[in-house]
């Protein structure tokens, strides 16, 4: 028996749907936001599916609205320097981190240089706060702008605006657009290309501010003013010395690597860049792929599910972003055998749990990605299969309002 709704919550309900309404009557017809990872259509038909009184997502907008209206309460904006410690330039506007998987040599007297434990995270990795807080960022401008999209309620909108403003534009808080001091590992180095790994979600604050554009803090010169720093951002990890570095990387983060360079790139109108970058991937993905789709790369790891998933999703991601440009890799193969879908297919007997997962895995598994994957997948595929997969692997993420509202 289904309970009744509280008053106050039907009252929520009317006037928040008569206000969706009406601003799907004013965009008209066929008309989706240019998101560049985030399907537009998808965002369009939750729209017009929340103003129809769809169950699931007007649960799903409850949720994020919720979430939204706690950041606006708290009013927290972040920034590199927030920091406490300082860059080797003397310049806290630059990033910088530690290697997370890097110790104290127990074996020297001072612990130097540091060694790797992979998969085990060295708690001082988070004493230096630029990487949560950049991952605040992302997290918080996309919270914001969708229930901006969803919404139409300014207040929304221009708290985005102001957490964006704040990391990326402002001039006294902004970030220098360089990762020069990402994952440096003591007594060996102050910056490792390994560290461009950590801005690999920046593609959500991307489609944020897509989202936001109009809106009264966001302006047309706020808008091509973040398209600089991404174009910025982009000619220094396709020229300086660790971009190059990261940019050969074999495993997953070279997959990561050409996600940010197509994201960046198709964001500050370089189209021929992420062209040039899509031809790079096809080899990446030839050169990761076992002809039965495994990875041995990432199987090879501590954490080796997390990171067969994390590689396939940013495959996704780059089959998703090329689209953009018209391209359809998403049966794209050199080798027989060596394509995103084949690589899907070879974890599927273990998400059916016809086969027990033999490979390393040093943590609980985590399905967030396993599920966007799949989702994906099911749409793309016309494959029904996958989408069951999903509902059982994990049904509070397959459920949540970024899965929910986002697909």
């Amino acid at each position: 028996m289904v309970k009744p709704i509280k008053y106050i919550s039907l009252l929520f309900i009317f006037s928040f749907l008569n206000c969706v309404s009406a601003q799907i009557k004013t965009d008209g017809v066929g008309v989706f936001p240019k998101t560049l990872v985030i399907d537009g259509k998808d965002l369009a038909k939750n729209h017009e599916l929340i103003v129809a009184n769809d169950p699931d997502k007007v649960r799903a907008l409850k949720a994020l609205l919720k979430k939204a209206d706690k950041l606006l309460k708290a009013a927290k904006v972040y920034s590199v320097m927030d920091k406490t410690q300082i860059p080797p330039t003397g310049d806290k506007h630059d990033y910088m981190s530690r290697g997370p998987y890097w110790w104290p040599d127990p074996t020297k007297p001072d612990g130097l240089p540091y060694i790797k434990k992979d998969g085990l995270r060295n708690p001082t990795y988070y004493d230096i706060s630029d990487t949560q807080e950049l991952d605040k960022v992302h997290d918080g401008a996309s919270i914001l702008a969708l229930a901006y999209y969803f919404t139409h309620e300014n207040k929304y909108a221009n708290f985005a605006s102001k957490l964006i403003k704040t990391w990326f534009l402002d001039a006294e808080t902004r970030q220098n657009p360089n990762l020069n001091f990402g994952q440096g590992v003591a007594g060996l180095n102050t910056g490792r290309g390994t560290g461009i790994i950590e801005t690999r979600s920046l593609f959500r604050v991307v489609d944020a501010a897509i989202l936001i554009q109009g809106t009264p803090n966001w302006s047309k010169e706020a808008h091509q003013a973040l398209k600089k720093w991404f174009s910025d951002y982009l000619t220094w990890m396709l020229e300086s010395p660790i971009g190059k570095e990261e940019a050969v990387a074999k495993n997953n983060h070279g997959t990561f690597y050409s996600v940010q360079v197509i994201d960046y790139a198709l964001f500050s109108d370089r189209n021929e860049v992420a062209l040039k970058e899509i031809e790079v991937f096809k080899n990446r993905m030839e050169s990761q792929l076992e002809p039965d789709g495994s990875q041995p790369l990432e199987l090879a790891r501590t954490k080796s599910f997390g990171y067969a998933n994390m590689n396939l999703y940013g495959y996704f991601l780059i089959v998703k972003l090329a689209e953009n440009l018209n391209i359809s890799l998403w049966n794209q193969q050199i080798t027989e055998g060596k394509n995103s879908r084949n690589a899907l297919d070879w974890l599927v007997p273990y998400l059916k749990k016809e086969k027990n997962w033999e490979y390393k895995q040093i943590q609980k598994i985590d399905f967030g990605e396993t599920i966007k994957i799949l989702k994906m997948a099911a749409k793309k595929y016309s494959n029904p299969e996958y989408e069951a997969l999903a509902k059982k692997a994990d049904l509070k993420i397959y459920q949540s309002d970024s899965v929910e509202l986002t697909n």
